[in-house]
């Protein structure tokens, strides 16, 4: 009885298999308690219920049901509504969720629902029944969030960060807080790569100039060293993410807009086929398809050169990354969605992100001498003997170690965390409380920019590995910390990845590496 009452008092948001109110009546098993109400939703263990206590959840292992809008118990099916960002939902999430039913003994059945969406439904042979059907929706970041807030969706797929609007109308709605750490996770990585057509003269493009054909005040490829020809732009429709991202990453930072013309596309297949055939066409393409385009690399005018590879993109050294996101609101979802999140996870999961043309989350180690566009460039920005002893000593000291491809960097202008780190906290405590890496060191090394002065940014560097290694820490509460050295280190403005000249630059720079020994 006691634990029928925790039950029927615990606040939960849960949300199941899709119901019309019914009312019914729940009693504890002894008949001690009896609760009446209408029932909102069931995910196969708990029941969400409108009584006059208000909403309640209650656990269907301590009460019985009755009335006709009992659900069955043994005939359960599991139910999730995705909806968002066509680049995930296309071939991502579908390789993902045939890669969970193959792991887990299900058939997995896709039947298409209209012209933007589709269903899986996962049978266990075993039992010659269906036991979910997860529904996907897809259209575009914007229309994503928009299902959720409408209780049209369960899980938002993202190509950038949830916006403050958003955010704040979703604690309204009362989903909770979907900037916390655990409201959303990073399920791949994907980049925007500037890519030309294959004869187009020019390879390389700065952040500062691509801003400028962004904004529409660099319109002729004679400024970039190329033909004197009009520069047409290609992009994403304007509700994806993609799009709204590069907004986000390249505009905003310079305090410009979109501007000039542009050649809008539906996706990305389109957007990378049409610059391919356009001489004078530019566009910003998704990693995963750049077709037949020719890609460029990201220079600077300190003389950086960095290209759009799978190494530089999963340690977020390219400067591009976009980070592709599950949103998940503050509900209980049934055990068989927890099961596929779980999965998407796990070590066979990377396997099917990377068949899937995307970068995938499990950290890998690089040692020193693989990093050499890295130690290039911070070679030719060391300045004076300072610069050069700084760099001597920071080769002389990593070089023992092997580079995690888990790296932290802070919001503009922030000492917070941005929302893919925040995810790499997560992910970092999960392989410590594996025991990942019992009995070897981690060291969390702080960089800076080259903005003021050397000691300074050289303290604030310290103190920002010392911020990640508190937070890393914090999450792996079940980890036997004992197990593994913990350290931390800081080079200041010792390995720029970007040039100090634009506000991008800049905050690209101030990050936290893990090396370990």
């Amino acid at each position: 009885m006691q634990a029928f009452r925790a039950a029927v008092f615990a606040a939960l948001f849960i949300t199941g298999t899709p119901l019309l109110a019914q009312d019914i009546t729940l009693r504890s098993r002894d008949g001690g308690i009896e609760l009446n109400g209408t029932l909102l939703g069931f995910d196969g263990e708990f029941y969400r219920v409108e009584t006059r206590y208000g909403e309640l959840t209650v656990d269907s292992s301590g009460v019985l049901c009755d009335g006709v809008g009992c659900p069955s118990l043994t005939d359960f099916v599991a139910e999730m509504r995705v909806s968002g960002s066509a680049t995930i939902g296309d071939v991502l999430m579908p390789a993902l969720i045939e890669g969970f039913a193959l792991r887990n003994g299900l058939e997995a059945e896709r039947l298409q629902l209209g012209d933007t969406g589709f269903r899986y439904e996962l049978t266990d042979p075993a039992e010659d029944r269906v036991v979910g059907r997860f529904d996907f929706r897809i259209s575009s970041t914007d229309a994503g969030f928009a299902d959720l807030l409408a209780d049209e969706a369960d899980i938002v797929m993202a190509l950038r960060e949830i916006r403050d609007n958003e955010e704040a109308l979703a604690s309204e709605a009362g989903l909770g807080d979907l900037s916390h750490p655990n409201r959303s996770r990073v399920l791949a990585l994907d980049a925007m790569i500037p890519v030309v057509a294959a004869n187009n003269p020019v390879n390389a493009v700065s952040l500062s100039d691509l801003a400028r054909i962004l904004s529409g005040r660099l319109s002729n490829w004679r400024e970039l060293g190329g033909p004197d020809a009009p520069v047409v732009l290609h992009l994403r429709n304007a509700e994806s993410g993609l799009s709204q991202g590069i907004e986000d990453r390249l505009l905003r930072p310079s305090g410009l807009e979109l501007d000039g013309e542009i050649i809008r596309h539906a996706g990305n297949a389109a957007l990378a086929e049409a610059v391919a055939g356009d001489p004078f066409g530019i566009g910003l393409a998704s990693y995963s398809e750049i077709g037949n385009t020719k890609p460029l690399y990201i220079t600077g005018s300190c003389g950086f050169q960095l290209r759009g590879r799978r190494a530089e993109i999963k340690t977020e050294d390219y400067p591009l990354t976009a980070p592709m996101f599950l949103y998940l609101p503050a509900r209980r979802l049934p055990a068989l969605a927890r099961d596929f999140l779980a999965f998407t996870r796990s070590a066979p999961a990377q396997i099917v992100i990377r068949r899937a043309g995307f970068v995938d989350q499990a950290p890998e180690e690089l040692a020193l001498n693989l990093q050499g566009d890295r130690l290039a460039n911070a070679i030719a920005v060391a300045e004076g003997e300072g610069g050069l002893a700084l760099l001597q000593h920071m080769v002389t000291a990593l070089a023992p170690m092997r580079r995690l491809t888990t790296s932290f960097r802070f919001e503009p202008g922030s000492v917070r965390l941005d929302a893919q780190s925040r995810s790499n906290v997560q992910q970092l405590a999960r392989s410590l409380e594996a025991g990942e890496y019992d009995g070897r060191e981690l060291v969390f090394v702080g960089f800076s920019d080259g903005q003021g002065d050397a000691g300074a940014n050289l303290d604030i560097a310290r103190k920002r590995a010392d911020a990640v290694r508190s937070a890393v820490e914090q999450a792996a509460e079940a980890a036997d910390l004992d197990r593994i050295g913990m350290a931390t280190e800081a080079f200041g403005e010792a390995m720029p990845m970007a040039c100090d000249d634009t506000v991008w630059g800049r905050q690209v720079n101030r990050r936290v590496e893990v090396w370990v020994n």
